[in-house]
């Protein structure tokens, strides 16, 4: 057997090296994700921060000032929920007995015309209901307890996630620099061209990402404030704020949004109205019309085209980092693409000028080789 040449044991030595790390990197992602959420949040914090320094604003005060506004902004997020679930609550507890008997008299009517056997009164139901829950007690005690145990970890989980990111991006910051530096002196030197061409690269496309996503959650915070507004919703202004904010967190946000503004609607207009009809239409049309603006304009022209990304390509990367990292990677899915995005192009770019790629182009399909 012919010996592979030197460079090419070089180059499978390094493969294998990358895809060593890369599984090690997978095997911990968890654990690494507050780092990556604390790196993006730093690069996106460091414009800000090194123009206080360039004001003679020391260093640590700058940063303090730049993570404390991060955090500012998504307690905003908590904050613009508290006027709407003090009102959205008492309003549910005195409201959902006379509009599940109002449910009941407009739908079990037409149930049965349609042939479908129902209790002939709501007592019959809620007797049938106390009979059935106390027949499944014992199961229902079971998957409680098991849904707070998990459901408390999620959220010491979350909690962790509120404190850390801050405090790494704090640090990120702080010595950016000299991370930088000696990061960069790790590199042999004839690398340092090339990375240097994609770090550029990388920095212009994720700059492009963060302030189109900010353009859309300002305009959809405005769409849906004034759309509820004009529909007469008096949560408008809060429930459209946060549900346009939210948005930065894909499909979470948009839902969370919805559910609320439906409560709103159909707790505020049953004491206005008997006509539960026009909240729902209202709701429909405004968030209906809200997710074709950002799924199909906003978001794809202003964020996804930023990073290089088909609409069909935004959606299934939202949908795989979701599924493997859960609610991290729905967030860190369209900055991680885009990092991957510009890496692939690069690698087609050099694949399209390789010998390989030139020489089955220069062979017409179905020639004859022969």
């Amino acid at each position: 057997m012919t010996p592979l040449p030197d460079s090419s044991q070089q180059k499978i030595a390094w493969g294998l090296l990358a895809a060593a790390l890369l599984v090690l990197l997978w095997a911990h992602a968890a654990v690494l994700a507050p780092f990556v959420l604390s790196l993006v949040l730093a690069y996106g914090l460091k414009p800000a921060t090194d123009g206080l320094i360039r004001r003679r604003i020391p260093r640590a005060l700058a940063v303090t000032l730049c993570v404390l506004l991060a955090v500012l902004m998504v307690l905003t997020l908590l904050v613009l929920l508290v006027p709407i679930v003090s009102q959205l609550v008492p309003m549910l507890q005195t409201q959902l007995p006379e509009l599940l008997s109002r449910v009941w008299t407009a739908v079990a009517p037409r149930l049965l015309r349609l042939g479908i056997e129902l209790p002939t009164s709501l007592d019959e139901v809620k007797a049938i209901g106390v009979q059935w829950a106390n027949g499944h007690a014992a199961q229902w005690a079971g998957t409680v307890l098991s849904s707070v145990l998990i459901g408390g970890s999620g959220l010491l989980t979350a909690l962790g996630f509120l404190v850390m990111v801050p405090m790494l991006a704090f640090y990120w910051l702080m010595d950016w620099d000299g991370i930088a530096a000696r990061t960069w002196a790790l590199l042999p030197p004839r690398w340092r061209p090339a990375v240097s061409d994609v770090l550029t690269e990388c920095d212009q496309v994720m700059g492009q990402y963060l302030r189109g996503q900010v353009i859309v959650m300002l305009i959809l915070a405005v769409y849906y404030s004034v759309g509820l507004g004009l529909a007469g919703f008096r949560l408008a202004l809060p429930i459209g704020v946060f549900t346009g904010l939210a948005v930065c967190i894909p499909y979470l946000g948009f839902g969370l949004g919805l559910i609320l503004a439906l409560l709103a609607g159909v707790l505020q207009f049953s004491q206005e109205s008997a006509d539960l009809a026009y909240p729902l239409i209202a709701v429909a049309v405004v968030y209906g019309l809200g997710q074709v603006l950002e799924s199909f304009f906003l978001t794809p022209r202003l964020v996804g085209q930023r990073i290089g990304l088909h609409p069909i390509a935004v959606i299934l990367v939202l949908l795989l980092f979701g599924h493997w990292l859960g609610f991290v990677g729905v967030l860190i899915a369209l900055p991680t693409s885009a990092l991957f995005m510009v890496l692939g192009q690069r690698v087609l770019r050099r694949y399209r000028r390789s010998a390989a790629y030139l020489g089955t182009a220069s062979v017409a399909p179905g020639s004859d080789q022969g």
